[in-house]
């Protein structure tokens, strides 16, 4: 355990929250980059209750790899919250680096989506952009934290050392609706690296995944292997999952797959990560580290 892991650990939520507060008051007018999940939802939140809803601005990312329904959820949340939305089309797709999808395509993706956003934060007159990245973030790969550091993102919530418990816990005690609202990465992470990222694969993943999420499985994912269906569902859902076989045979045979397999080790998240070797994954992550600001311990 490093020193300022320990720290983390020894102060109380109540000080770690107090820390993101005062981050963002310093900051003053900020565009949440804002997902619907529940690290952003959280922040959107906590920034409106510090700077008040005229210096707040949720700005959503919107294409093919975002699903329908969580754009359709961001617009409800921000809603509820009072704040304004604004929504960008990003064209990451159209970056051959991104598209070719490599194991750093979050880098890419987030460069487009990060660039739009500073640009949409001087056009507005706010003072940064902030990310909903949490503390524990850094310890996964995740090199979108790389593209939002040379554009001069902020991370608030990583920077109070407020770990995804945290802000579910704190999440839960505002009344948010995202307190215990499963991880959902973008539909592009359901692709092998090194298979091209296109829109109609990205729809039909999006088609089977709503398939199942219409039979009462909230939490899935379709992991696209060409010809190959692969279904990650909790492993307390796999034999309910076999229930249903006949009809996700058909729907996922309308959408193209040639085979339908269930992964037996059930629902994880970045399971597509398990194939990169881990020199890739610790040259990224080492770099993360090393150029996070020195605070208490500060996503794909």
């Amino acid at each position: 355990m490093t020193d300022s892991q320990s720290t983390t650990e020894i102060r109380p939520l109540d000080d770690r929250l107090a820390a993101c507060k005062a981050i963002l008051t310093d900051l003053g007018r900020v565009v949440v980059a804002f997902s619907a999940g529940v690290d952003s939802t959280f922040l959107l939140a906590l920034a409106v209750e510090t700077l008040g809803t005229s210096n707040v601005l949720a700005a959503t990312g919107v294409s093919p790899s975002l699903p329908q329904r969580e754009l359709d959820e961001a617009r409800k949340l921000a809603a509820k919250i009072g704040v304004e939305m604004v929504e960008i089309v990003t064209d990451e797709q159209d970056d051959p680096n991104y598209a070719a999808n490599p194991a750093r395509r979050c880098f890419f993706c987030k460069s487009a989506l990060f660039t739009r956003l500073t640009d949409l934060q001087r056009e507005r007159g706010f003072s940064a952009v902030v990310s909903g990245a949490n503390a524990a973030d850094p310890g996964d790969f995740r090199p979108g934290l790389e593209a939002g550091r040379k554009l001069g993102v902020r991370n608030p919530l990583m920077e109070a050392g407020l770990t995804k418990a945290d802000i579910r816990a704190a999440s839960r005690t505002r009344g948010l609706p995202t307190w215990d609202k499963p991880a959902m990465a973008c539909l592009a992470s359901r692709i092998p690296y090194g298979e091209a990222i296109t829109p109609q694969r990205l729809g039909r993943i999006e088609q089977a995944e709503d398939y199942l999420k219409d039979l009462g499985f909230g939490q899935c994912r379709v992991r696209d292997h060409d010809t190959v269906a692969r279904i990650e569902v909790p492993p307390d859902n796999l034999v309910r999952l076999l229930h249903e076989r006949a009809g996700i045979i058909e729907r996922f045979k309308s959408l193209g797959f040639t085979y339908i397999s269930l992964d037996l080790q059930g629902l994880r998240t970045g399971s597509m990560n398990e194939v990169l070797t881990s020199p890739s994954r610790d040259a990224s992550n080492s770099q993360a580290r090393l150029e996070l600001p020195c605070l208490d311990p500060p996503a794909a």
